[in-house]
């Protein structure tokens, strides 16, 4: 079964950019009716959809963010990423990416989510 591990910097200073990596495992990035989405939660709010990178490499942010947002993926490792640029202790959260496949009858995988905190 696809596995998704993602990999964080755990701090990260204000205006930086903050880079999360999912590794996927048991399956390609690339395999038809995927998409990979990133979302995540900040303390005390529910989820927030960030972005998705579908398996031909076409990729949509969410409005509020996509002016500093990025999604990108790297073939060869099998791993996507986000880039979430300028950003500011609002932005601490618990950061996961997501497999949705779109097979007739729609399923769902996540990672465990990884902690990174905003601050200098």
């Amino acid at each position: 079964q696809v596995q998704l591990q993602e990999s964080g910097p755990g701090l990260v200073a204000p205006s930086q950019t903050l880079s999360v990596v999912c590794t996927v495992s048991n399956d390609s990035i690339t395999t038809t009716d995927s998409a990979w989405s990133w979302i995540r939660q900040s303390p005390g709010k529910g989820l927030e959809w960030m972005g998705v990178i579908g398996y031909d490499g076409s990729s949509y942010s969410n409005p509020s963010l996509k002016s500093r947002t990025s999604i990108s993926r790297e073939l060869s490792k099998n791993q996507f990423s986000l880039h979430l640029g300028s950003v500011t202790p609002e932005d601490t959260a618990v950061y996961y990416c997501n497999l949705r496949r779109n097979t007739g009858s729609t399923r769902e995988y996540w990672g465990q989510g990884t902690q990174v905190t905003v601050s200098s």
